[in-house]
């Protein structure tokens, strides 16, 4: 029901089955290959981030996710398969307008600021020069709650490192 909404409210839609997907983390491929050194390591990360709705379809068919990934980033290198995803069913690639599989921009579009945000930091906090005039990223609460539980994971480890390197060593037969 809520589909239909988005879809009268923003009648814009992409082609399903991981397509658009594909499609973008192609772009992104592709951009970064312009780029040098650290610059083209957030353009790489996002691409490969987006090939997991592909994946996990491919999976969810039981199909041979590595086969079928590489043969959905070959036919997206090619002119006007830009449409091609994974059918959901077999886990074949097929073209998704032809089969008829759309999904609605508005939720597409929603799902991407949702996981990463990038903006401006208000103004007060604003400086001419320095790191602080670059735009800051902004994680999703998923993504943050997952660093927080990482960050856990990591200073619990290194708090029973600190321990066993705090006892106190056994006595030397020398010092006796």
């Amino acid at each position: 029901m809520q589909v239909c909404r988005n879809v009268l409210i923003d009648p814009q839609l992409v082609p399903g089955g991981g397509a658009t997907e594909m499609a973008v983390s192609h772009a992104l491929t592709e951009k970064s290959k312009g780029m040098t050194g650290v610059e083209q390591w957030p353009y790489r990360a996002v691409a490969q981030a987006l090939e997991v709705i592909p994946r996990t379809l491919i999976q969810n068919c039981g199909a041979s996710t590595i086969r079928v990934l590489t043969s959905l980033r070959a036919k997206h290198t090619q002119e006007g398969s830009q449409t091609w995803g994974v059918n959901g069913e077999s886990g074949a690639l097929v073209d998704m307008k032809e089969l008829g599989v759309w999904e609605p921009l508005a939720v597409k579009l929603q799902t991407y600021k949702t996981a990463v945000e990038v903006r401006e930091p208000p103004r007060r906090q604003r400086r001419a020069v320095g790191p602080a005039a670059a735009p800051h990223l902004l994680l999703s609460p998923q993504t943050a709650v997952l660093l927080l539980r990482i960050d856990d994971i990591v200073s619990g480890h290194k708090k029973k490192g600190d321990d066993a390197s705090k006892q106190p060593a056994a006595p030397d037969a020398a010092q006796d």
